[in-house]
């Protein structure tokens, strides 16, 4: 997920995407734990799209970059 994809969405589809990706990171470690998983990087992948979507969410709430809260 890139930034601008991000910045383009409202607050509600930022949460719901967070608990998405959150959910998604779990079941890769634990397929990584079982050694079950086919392509490792795809963890590191998750877990940047998680950061992204956390700050976003943290500058609307700060009011940085001239974004705010979207309802």
């Amino acid at each position: 997920m890139k930034i601008e994809e991000v910045r383009s969405k409202k607050d509600a589809e930022l949460e719901f995407d967070l608990n998405g990706l959150n959910k998604e990171l779990h079941d890769l470690r634990f397929k990584a734990a079982t050694g079950n998983i086919q392509n490792p990087s795809s963890i590191r992948t998750v877990r940047r799209s998680v950061a992204r979507v956390k700050t976003v969410m943290a500058e609307r709430v700060q009011g940085l970059r001239g974004q705010e809260p979207q309802q």
